[in-house]
């Protein structure tokens, strides 16, 4: 019966897929807003009457305790329905949305993949639906509905540090994404238990179990986006509470398996200890750089992904977290300093008037890197974070985003500490830089999926972001933002650049 109930949930999410991605465009958006509606409002009845709402969070504790993590020092998230309690099964949704502007900035010249100096605005909007069934106690079933709509400032192009992790660049022309909703995550999950205790599990979108071994092997299969499970902290992750900056709220040096929307399909094992934990993931890699098609030859294009997390503190009887991550890429890659020499020496069948990345047969090449994320409570309404990334950044920048090494910092503070538990106020700083090799193929003219100027004085793109989310009524928060970014995509020529925005979240 199990078995047939799995191949029934698989099949159906999956020809949800499909359809999606062959239905028409006009009025996609709407209909999985009305149906989300109508999915909710028919079970909000039975969800009020749980007199507790379930976490969403994906790791719970206090500063001030020493043996848990840290979280973002706020209550959980309020939302317009309680959510299913004390049931195997998961209903919840989420609809976002992020006005972003910016004002004329200085820039002398201007390429194919600039900012635009001119003044801009720019609307994303995006919608989940989330569900999931427990078949039993150490099996379950998760997949999630989205709908994307709206763009970034200039196609979210021009910045390694793009200003909104909400939208997506949208290929050239020919490669269109579909306006239609799509499958974000279908997978199975399963636990297995290698102690007897238990510990409490916060119940979220990821994870339905009430409680789990405290001592466990968890293998997770399916469609997921990376960030989910690997390089995650408390302060510094969630675009719909928290930071909206790509490199913000990830490691831009962490150029993660992803297709244009940021999911892949792979396979993850996550080993949990009392005050540690292990995981490795194997996953596909897109066709082309920033590409929707995955390979779906693991032999040939695949990337390795490990993080070992430690949890504990920096600081003496305070809480925190250090993880330690590293990746290994391997695609149909090109090499910055083979498309330099290949230019300069004229060695192309047809000459080039610029560099061309792409331009060389199918051929598997790797990249690699690694990183450090630290998260540290300071008070019990106050937590900080760091991370370090670096790759070689030799080999083509191909999912994430272009950055070969960076810094960031930042505070998030819980809106307790002035009588509002469910606001939430951050301030971060985060350095972004490339190599010698990347920044003289952007030097002689060449693009890549997100830079290009046309010419680079080069200098490292530094970017302060702050935010302020208060929460208006139930499910709905407001949150007012501002990013000041100086030498955008690299180049001292442009900017600096102010960009102001207005982030609306919708908790269901």
């Amino acid at each position: 019966m199990i078995l047939k109930l799995k191949f029934i949930f698989i099949m159906n999410v999956f020809i949800m897929d499909r359809r999606a991605s062959q239905g028409r465009a006009q009025g996609a958006g709407l209909s999985l807003a009305l149906a989300l509606a109508f999915v909710l409002g028919a079970v909000a009845p039975a969800c009020w009457a749980q007199s507790q709402v379930a976490s969403d969070s994906r790791q719970s504790g206090t500063a001030d305790d020493p043996s848990t993590p840290p979280t973002d020092a706020s209550a959980d998230p309020e939302a317009m329905f309680p959510h299913f309690k004390d049931t195997r099964f998961w209903l919840s949704a989420q609809a976002n949305f992020i006005f972003q502007t910016h004002p004329p900035f200085h820039a002398p010249y201007s390429g194919k993949n600039s900012l635009d100096a001119n003044y801009e605005k720019a609307t994303s909007r995006v919608m989940t639906l989330y569900s999931g069934v427990r078949l039993n106690d150490s099996t379950e079933l998760l997949a999630d509905v989205e709908d994307a709509a709206g763009a970034g400032l200039s196609n979210s192009l021009g910045l390694a540090g793009i200003t909104n992790l909400d939208v997506v660049r949208i290929p050239g022309e020919g490669t269109p994404l579909s306006t239609a909703p799509y499958l974000a995550r279908a997978m199975i999950h399963k636990v297995f238990a290698l102690s007897k205790d238990k510990i409490e599990n916060d119940r979220n979108f990821l994870s339905l179990f009430d409680e789990l071994p405290r001592r466990r092997l968890e293998v997770r299969f399916g469609k997921f986006t990376l960030p989910d499970f690997v390089d995650g902290n408390s302060v510094g992750s969630d675009t719909h509470f928290q930071f909206t900056n790509w490199t913000v709220d990830q490691n831009g040096a962490w150029d993660y398996a992803a297709d244009t929307r940021g999911y892949t399909v792979g396979v993850m094992a996550d080993y949990e200890d009392r005050n540690w934990g292990f995981r490795f993931v194997e996953a596909l890699m897109p066709k082309i750089a920033n590409g929707i098609d995955l390979v779906w030859k693991p032999w040939q294009a695949h990337a390795e992904n490990w993080q070992y997390e430690l949890r504990r503190g920096v600081i003496p009887k305070k809480a925190g977290v250090v993880r330690l991550l590293a990746y290994t890429n391997y695609a149909n890659m090109g090499i910055y300093r083979e498309a330099v020499t290949q230019f300069v020496d004229h060695s192309s069948p047809e000459p080039e008037t610029v560099p061309e990345i792409t331009n060389h047969p199918w051929h598997i090449t790797r990249k690699y890197g690694f990183g450090i994320n630290v998260e540290q409570g300071l008070a019990r309404n106050l937590t900080a974070f760091g991370r370090f990334g670096w790759n070689n950044d030799k080999t083509e920048s191909f999912a994430f985003t272009e950055v070969g090494q960076t810094f960031a910092g930042g505070l998030g503070a819980n809106g307790a500490l002035w009588h509002r538990k469910q606001d939430r106020a951050g301030v971060a700083f985060v350095s972004n830089a490339i190599k010698k090799d990347h920044q003289v193929y952007l030097a002689d003219g060449g693009l890549g999926f997100l830079l290009g100027d046309g010419r680079l004085n080069y200098g490292r793109e530094n970017i302060v972001e702050s935010y302020y989310t208060a929460h208006v009524w139930r499910g709905i928060y407001i949150a007012p933002g501002v990013q000041h970014i100086n030498n955008p995509g690299y180049n001292r020529d442009r900017g600096p650049v102010i960009v102001p925005g207005l982030r609306a979240h919708v908790e269901f």
